[in-house]
């Protein structure tokens, strides 16, 4: 009977995955702000319930009171998310929030289910958990920093130094962990400076292109951004370079809109890519296992054929939660657990997986098209593009499209780095959302001030021709108003021509 009711969870979950993710994309077609409510708190509803679904399955299937703590927990911080973020934020954008949330709890659900088989069960479900709530108290409190300090464009070279500080600290004194140096262990907890490094990175481009895009300002913000991707290459991060290296591309060919820039770029990625594949072991060693993991099974290419196995295993509907294999993937709960959910929620999930972080791209691009502010604008279009480029090579080295480059799925894989600073990252896109809604206003109290003052001109313009024409009806009889008859005096001429009256006859 348990079986029975895991099975069927598994279709209820895709099926409000499925209609959840219809709403990501419908609220953009909503002319009306009601309509759009309707739509967001359908999206909430749908997240209680998958919530409630999802952890109910696990629970019969491992019939253990620890999971239903964590769904309490979880279920808890997603309301008072949704709650705070409406009371606080009156103007943020809902759909992110919402989207956040999903997120969230998509990897939640697969965490809590890969940790049961853990040493300590259930401990790494845990620590996630309270990532999440360190991460939400940052994404609360730095929207209103962003709306709050106008002179975050003048940090250009702060910026600059703080991040390359905090990569060559990296390069020098990390250990080496996979075969790159990634962070330090503070306190028992992985601390990824890069992860936090590349918001830095983005709001350096952004101040730089802002005050300047003549040639000598693009040769000098190229060379930093550089000295950036050469210190992550050199600790070998290289999903971290490669993201960093496509932001700025992007940032830069939007600031000058040259083709020349770009394609310069793409030739020196391009050969710096052929470069590191001779000069690093650990570049061809993953290449090696691309393109052949099957051939290479019992050495570099076992965690991709794994991953293989895995989504391959669980077709369009999947297995069902806790009825597959995804602990036989190396590294599961960060940098493949894309495979892990595919595997037992299914394809259809993983796609509306995906098109839920695509929404949040079109999103970030939405508000940064709107946004008057060229700084911020830079700023939002950066961050979209290193949360979608990141998506982008997860999801990619998970199913064999590209080398895999360890990176983490936002908001769903396991880390602390990866998701306080992907909430930082959104708590900047809501204030940017909160800035564009400020200029906004501004813009039609602006139009209203000018609408006031032509209607006062046009009053006053009103006021001088009724004054005109009432002086006229005084002048002239056609008005067809009342005047005085007033005897007109005789000129000179008229009394001359006038002959004389003879005297009557008596």
């Amino acid at each position: 009977m348990i079986n029975i009711i895991i099975q069927l969870s598994k279709y209820i979950i895709i099926f409000l995955m499925a209609v959840y993710t219809f709403s990501c994309f419908s609220v953009f077609t909503r002319n009306y702000e009601d309509e759009e409510k309707r739509v967001l708190i359908r999206q909430d509803v749908l997240l209680f319930l998958l919530q409630f679904t999802a952890f109910g399955a696990m629970y019969l299937a491992a019939d253990d009171m620890r999971i239903l703590f964590l769904y309490a927990v979880l279920a808890v911080v997603m309301l008072a998310v949704i709650l705070l973020y409406s009371l606080i934020y009156p103007n943020v954008s809902r759909l992110v929030v919402n989207n956040m949330c999903m997120l969230i709890t998509a990897g939640m659900i697969m965490i809590t289910r890969l940790s049961a088989d853990n040493d300590s069960p259930y401990g790494t479900a845990i620590r996630q958990l309270v990532f999440v709530v360190i991460g939400v108290i940052f994404g609360l409190i730095v929207p209103v920093l962003i709306r709050k300090l106008t002179f975050l464009d003048q940090w250009t070279y702060i910026y600059a130094a703080v991040g390359g500080a905090a990569l060559l600290a990296v390069t020098l004194f990390a250990p080496l962990s996979g075969g790159a140096q990634l962070g330090f262990e503070i306190f028992g907890i992985n601390v990824q400076p890069s992860e936090f490094v590349k918001i830095i990175f983005v709001f350096f481009v952004a101040s730089s292109l802002y005050h300047s895009t003549e040639f000598k300002n693009i040769v000098v913000t190229t060379a930093i951004a550089a000295a950036h991707v050469l210190i992550l290459v050199l600790s070998t991060d290289l999903g971290a370079a490669l993201i960093f290296f496509v932001v700025y591309l992007v940032m830069l060919y939007v600031a000058t809109r040259q083709p020349l820039y770009a394609l310069a770029g793409l030739l020196a990625g391009a050969g710096a890519a052929v470069a590191g594949y001779h000069l690093f072991s650990h570049i061809q060693v993953r290449v090696e296992a691309w393109q052949d993991p099957i051939g290479t099974y019992s050495g570099s290419g076992y965690q991709v054929a794994q991953s293989l196995f895995a989504i391959g295993s669980g077709g369009w509907f999947g297995t069902g939660l806790f009825q597959g294999q995804p602990e036989t993937v190396p590294v599961v709960e960060t940098d493949f657990i894309f495979s892990a959910i595919t595997e037992e929620m299914g394809v259809i999930f993983s796609l509306c997986l995906i098109l839920v972080c695509v929404s949040c791209y079109v999103m970030f691009l939405n508000i940064a098209m709107e946004l008057r502010n060229r700084f911020y604008k830079y700023v939002a279009l950066g961050l979209g593009t290193c949360y979608i480029f990141q998506v982008f090579l997860q999801i990619g080295g998970v199913t064999k499209f590209i080398p895999s480059t360890g990176m983490t799925l936002p908001f769903v894989s396991y880390g602390g780095s990866s998701m306080l600073s992907t909430m930082i990252m959104f708590g900047i896109i809501q204030g940017l959302y909160i800035v564009r809604e400020d200029e906004e206003e501004e813009l039609e109290q602006q139009k209203l001030a000018q609408k006031k003052l032509r209607q006062s001109r046009v009053r006053r313009e009103r006021k001088s021709q009724d004054g005109l024409g009432r002086t006229a009806a005084r002048k002239t009889p056609e008005s067809g108003t009342r005047f005085e008859e007033v005897p007109r005096q005789r000129t000179q001429t008229e009394k001359r021509k006038r002959p004389k009256q003879r005297p009557r006859s008596k």
